[in-house]
């Protein structure tokens, strides 16, 4: 592989022309080298390795672009970052790094390119390109990180265990390029992260987090999943997703295992949507039936109200996780809590039905019909069939119900305003009951949602409640 093409965009001379300027060796390190030897597409960001002092060396590229970029400076971390082109652009100078035990933060030293790719997290990281002129392009690869790209396998350039206890976010991020990438994590490696799981205790939720999306962004989320629960990693994030793990029988009667069911779903969604919040909606859709399980003689294993209960827990997992408590939140809840709705519905598809359906998910209802589509994971190749055409019938009663009456994002034909007018009142209850009335009445079908047709039903009810028509 000619690795000089790596290294094509005008932005590479002008780091090395910079690099020379300063009589400093300088190096393009990590994600970028690993993709493009992968050939995964153009990249966003660029990180570069200067020995010696890598804020100096932004700041010289800078002043030698056009456009003379802005550069941000991290003193704490020892880096600055620009931007030239939409390319995000990382300096830093080469560090060695040493560890203590109640904290992934290091002490930080000037090192040697060497002592910087040893302190990468994978061989498949380490990977640089020079950029000093004499060797424009030469790759380096101490750890056989090419290899481990042909052979898809995710490795640590030094001793797993230690890479993993020093670090313990590596963990996470092993898991999630092992996803994105679909490679495999050595045996080595995964036998390390099941030892230091516990770890994990001292990483910050939101850094926990931010891998736990992009493992849900990849294209087979399940891969990062069942790696969280195979390292034992999963019971210190998703506590409630471990405990839909298993199969109880009681009087020769079973349930499935909603575990390895919510992957399924997860995977399905995947393949429908990359909105992230409606695949976290998946994977939580089921999180109330652990604490909601019971058996009865009668009707076998019941799981009443999980919706609910699984609603009420989205708070409580998102709040613990330090994730945004706001209208992503809010839609993640809705989803968990309607999640059964359409499944119900399409056993009989009815106009009211679809009505309060398109009412309560309101601009959500396509969300929502996506993750009950991906719910189905029937091996019954005559029941999946039967499942998804219900669906395709219930999506066009939406349609056709929407169309006529219109009660998606739902606003009553008489407002407030034109009640106290027309019986001469003042703000009072007798409002609300109206109100809630004609949207009923309209749900129902026993009205359309018409201003004509509300504004008689208003009339009729306020006689009915004692009002006097103002004349």
């Amino acid at each position: 592989m000619n690795y000089k093409e790596a290294l094509s965009h005008p932005i590479f001379k002008v780091i090395s022309q910079s690099a020379k300027e300063l009589n400093l060796d300088s190096y393009v390190i990590g994600g970028f080298v690993r993709d493009f030897i992968l050939k995964r597409g153009n990249a966003k960001d660029i990180d570069v390795v200067a020995i010696g002092n890598g804020i100096n060396l932004a700041k010289q590229v800078a002043k030698n672009l056009p456009n003379k970029p802005k550069v941000q400076v991290f003193k704490t971390y020892g880096t600055a970052m620009l931007m030239f082109n939409d390319i995000e652009i990382e300096f830093v100078g080469a560090r060695k790094e040493s560890y203590t035990e109640d904290s992934r933060n290091p002490s930080v030293e000037n090192g040697t390119l060497q002592d910087d790719q040893n302190r990468r997290d994978f061989t498949i990281n380490a990977l640089a390109l020079n950029l000093n002129e004499a060797h424009f392009g030469d790759l380096l690869d101490p750890f056989g990180g090419v290899e481990d790209l042909n052979k898809k396998i995710i490795r640590t350039p030094l001793n797993p265990d230690i890479t993993y206890s020093d670090d313990p976010l590596r963990m996470m991020r092993a898991i999630r390029f092992a996803t994105q990438l679909e490679f495999t994590i050595e045996k080595e490696s995964l036998e390390a992260i099941t030892k230091n799981s516990d770890r994990i205790k001292i990483i910050t939720k939101e850094r926990i987090v931010t891998e736990l999306n992009k493992i849900l962004e990849s294209k087979t989320p399940s891969i990062g999943f069942l790696l969280l629960e195979q390292t034992k990693l999963l019971p210190y994030i998703l506590p409630e997703l471990t405990a839909l793990k298993g199969i109880d029988e009681v009087e020769g009667q079973l349930h499935k295992d909603n575990f390895y069911h919510t992957l399924e779903v997860v995977d399905n969604i995947a393949k429908n949507t990359e909105n992230v919040w409606l695949r976290w909606a998946a994977l939580l859709h089921d999180i109330g039936k652990a604490p909601t399980k019971r058996f009865s003689k009668k009707v076998g294993w019941t799981f009443h109200a999980h919706e609910f209960e699984g609603s009420k827990m989205v708070y409580h997992l998102f709040k613990r996780l330090k994730m945004p408590l706001n209208e992503k939140m809010k839609f993640v809840q809705k989803m968990v809590f309607m999640s059964s709705r359409p499944i119900v519905l399409a056993q009989d598809v009815t106009d009211s039905a679809v009505r309060r359906l398109v009412f309560d998910a309101g601009e959500y209802v396509e969300d929502l019909m996506t993750l009950c589509e991906a719910d189905i994971t029937t091996k019954n190749p005559k029941k999946f069939n039967k499942y998804h055409n219900n669906f395709k019938i219930v999506r066009e009663k939406i349609i056709e119900v929407e169309a006529r009456d219109q009660v998606r994002n739902f606003q009553p034909p008489v407002s407030g305003e034109e009640i106290m007018k027309a019986f001469n009142m003042k703000p009072s209850r007798e409002i609300g009951i109206i109100k809630d009335f004609i949207k009923e009445a309209i749900l129902e079908g026993e009205i359309p949602n018409e201003y004509d047709a509300a504004y008689a039903l208003m009339i009729e009810k306020g006689k009915k409640l004692g009002l006097t028509v103002a004349p």
